[in-house]
C-alpha cells in the first residue's frame, strides 16, 4: 500500500503502540530503499503527502493540518514529536544514565547484582573448586514512576494562522520544562536511592575521611574523592551552581587550555577525567560524583503522550502533554556525594 493511499483515523492512536509504529506497520520504510524517500519514516512521508511544511521561514500555518480529516489525525503526532525534540535539546540525562528501559505498564521492578565483596572478587579457581557466584536479585520495591507534563491552553482561533515553525518553539519549550522535571527526579534517586535502601554515602569536607576545611573546596579533596571509587571510576560530576563557581576558581583548572575551552564552548574542565555537569536541582554545596556506566537506569512508560482526540477535534483549550518516567539505582556504591 502506498503512503498516499493510507486511511488515517483516530483509532490509530489507541492500538497499544505509538502512532508512528502503527504507520510503519502499514507503510514500512524498508520499501523505500533506493528511492527519493529513503531515510524518511512513515510519519514524514505523511507530511509530504499533505504537503505540510513544519520547519523554516516558509512553514505552513497550523490550520493546514485541519484541511482534511486525514491530515488532522497527524496533528497530535506532530505535537508529540516536537515536544520530544525539546526534551532532547541540551538534555544531560543521556550523559548520566547507564541504560534506558521502556515499559508499557506502570509497574516495574528492577534487578541488581549482589555487592558483597566475595561476589565481586575475581578469585583464582583451583581445579575442582566451585566458581565464585555473582547473584542477580530482584529489588524489593518498585521503581517510582512520575507523570510530568504541561497543559496546553490555546484556542484554535488564536493559533490557526500562526506558522508551524513558531508554534514549534513553544512546544520545544514545553519539552524542555518536562525534561527539567525528569532531571530533578534523577538527581533525587542518585542522592537518596530508589526506595531500596541504596542512598549514596555522603562525604563531608573537614570530617574524616575527608581532609580540608568545611565550606571550602580544594583540589586535594577532589583527589580524595576520586581515590574512593575503586573498583569503579569517577567519570561524571553533577554539581550545584555555587560549587561550579568554586570548581572554576581552582588554580589546577585554570590552565590556558582549560580556560580557552570554557570560554569558547562553555565546557568546564574535566578534573581527574570526570565530565562536569551543573544543574539547579543539585542541592547547594554538593557534588554528585558517580560512574555513569553503572549508576542509573531510566525507566520510561511509553512515549510523550498528548490528548489526541481533543487535538484532532481542534479542542485546544485544555490539552495535556505528559511524559511518565522514573529512575532506578543500579549499583549503589557507584555514586558518592561530597558535601562542601
Amino acid at each position: 500500500m502506498s503512503y498516499e493511499n493510507l486511511k488515517l483515523e483516530k483509532g490509530m492512536y489507541h492500538e497499544g503502540k505509538s502512532f508512528t509504529r502503527v504507520l510503519e506497520s502499514l507503510d514500512p520504510s524498508e520499501n523505500y530503499r533506493g528511492t527519493a524517500l529513503e531515510g524518511t519514516d512513515a510519519f514524514q512521508r505523511q507530511l509530504k503527502r499533505f504537503d505540510l511544511k513544519v520547519k523554516g521561514a516558509y512553514s505552513d500555518p497550523v490550520e493546514k493540518f485541519f484541511r482534511t480529516s486525514d491530515s488532522a489525525v497527524l496533528f497530535p503526532e506532530y505535537i508529540a514529536r516536537t515536544v520530544r525534540a525539546g526534551m532532547e535539546e541540551n538534555s544531560i540525562l543521556p550523559k548520566i544514565t547507564a541504560t534506558t528501559t521502556t515499559i508499557e505498564g506502570m509497574d516495574y521492578r528492577s534487578i541488581y547484582a549482589a555487592t558483597e565483596s566475595g561476589d565481586r572478587e575475581l578469585a583464582r579457581v583451583a581445579e575442582g573448586a566451585e566458581i565464585p557466584v555473582t547473584r542477580i536479585r530482584t529489588k524489593s520495591n518498585l521503581v517510582q514512576l512520575h507523570k510530568r507534563g504541561r497543559m496546553l491552553l490555546a484556542s484554535y482561533e488564536a493559533i490557526r494562522f500562526q506558522k508551524l515553525d513558531l508554534f514549534s518553539v513553544t512546544l520545544r519549550q514545553i519539552g524542555s520544562y518536562i525534561q527539567t522535571m525528569h532531571l530533578t527526579d534523577a538527581i533525587n534517586v542518585l542522592v537518596n536511592g530508589d526506595g531500596n535502601g541504596n542512598a549514596a554515602p555522603v562525604l563531608k569536607i573537614g570530617t574524616s575521611p575527608m581532609s580540608g576545611t568545611k565550606g571550602t573546596l580544594g583540589y586535594a579533596q577532589l583527589v580524595e574523592l576520586w581515590a574512593k571509587f575503586t573498583p569503579y571510576e569517577m567519570n561524571t560530576m553533577l554539581v550545584s551552581p555555587d560549587v561550579c563557581v568554586q570548581l572554576l576558581s581552582l588554580s589546577q583548572l585554570q590552565s590556558p587550555a582549560a580556560g580557552l575551552n570554557f570560554q569558547g564552548t562553555g565546557a568546564i574542565g574535566t578534573p581527574l577525567g570526570a565530565q562536569v555537569l551543573h544543574a539547579d536541582a543539585v542541592p547547594d554545596g554538593r557534588i554528585l560524583a558517580f560512574d555513569r556506566r553503572y549508576a542509573l537506569e531510566l525507566v520510561q512508560a511509553g512515549e510523550v503522550s498528548v490528548e489526541q482526540d481533543k487535538l484532532i477535534d481542534r479542542q485546544l483549550e485544555r490539552a495535556a502533554i505528559t511524559s511518565i518516567s522514573g529512575f532506578g539505582k543500579i549499583c549503589a556504591d557507584a555514586v558518592k556525594v561530597l558535601e562542601i
